[in-house]
């Protein structure tokens, strides 16, 4: 029997000043926090599908009860990211023995129907990415457990993000679309300009 598969939504608490910092520089921390927490809700409402299980990872670990005015879902399970560099916290999302798929909130354009190609290309690849505009990925797919190394030397919220870690898989990874990642002002521009 093949394991349900699982996606999980990378979440930071959005604290006012916490998160979207380059955001903030072009349209002031209150509305970039806003825009935050408008995009989470997108997200997790676009996503949510009764084909795959759907968790969010939050950070910090002491704000994993709260709801933040309805920003996260009382009835969506949380695991704890817990401590480190992005690396470990996604080689601990990927620990199940399961079609496990990541995502986080940047990228408003994202729907259901992106996840559902995500666990399909698993099918015929060791691994699925959603690329981002910046030279990220909104979406990184696999079968959990990954094996150790997936995420060594790899630079982070660079433009080499996604091809770092495509140099640690064993294997032709698949490309889905291409989505734009809200991290400042031109990105909230295009994002706004593009048909999603």
């Amino acid at each position: 029997m093949i394991a349900r598969p699982l996606l999980i939504v990378f979440t930071k608490a959005p604290y006012l000043g916490q998160a979207k910092s380059r955001l903030a520089a072009g349209v002031g921390k209150v509305h970039a926090n806003r825009l935050y927490r408008a995009m989470i809700r997108r997200v997790l409402r676009r996503v949510r599908d009764p084909r795959w299980d759907t968790l969010l990872y939050v950070t910090p670990d002491r704000d994993a009860a709260r709801l933040f005015g309805g920003v996260w879902p009382a009835d969506m399970p949380r695991m704890l990211q817990g401590r480190g560099s992005l690396s470990p916290r996604l080689a601990r999302a990927f620990a199940a023995g399961r079609p496990i798929a990541v995502i986080g909130t940047d990228c408003p354009q994202v729907r259901a129907r992106d996840i559902a190609a995500g666990f399909k290309g698993l099918r015929g690849a060791p691994c699925v990415f959603g690329p981002a505009d910046d030279g990220g990925f909104w979406l990184m797919a696999m079968h959990g457990p990954v094996p150790a190394g997936v995420f060594d030397g790899v630079a982070w919220s660079t433009g080499t993000t996604l091809s770092d870690v495509e140099r640690n898989i064993s294997g032709r990874a698949l490309r889905l679309r291409t989505l734009i990642d809200v991290d400042d002002i031109d990105a909230l521009r295009a994002v706004r300009a593009a048909k999603s």
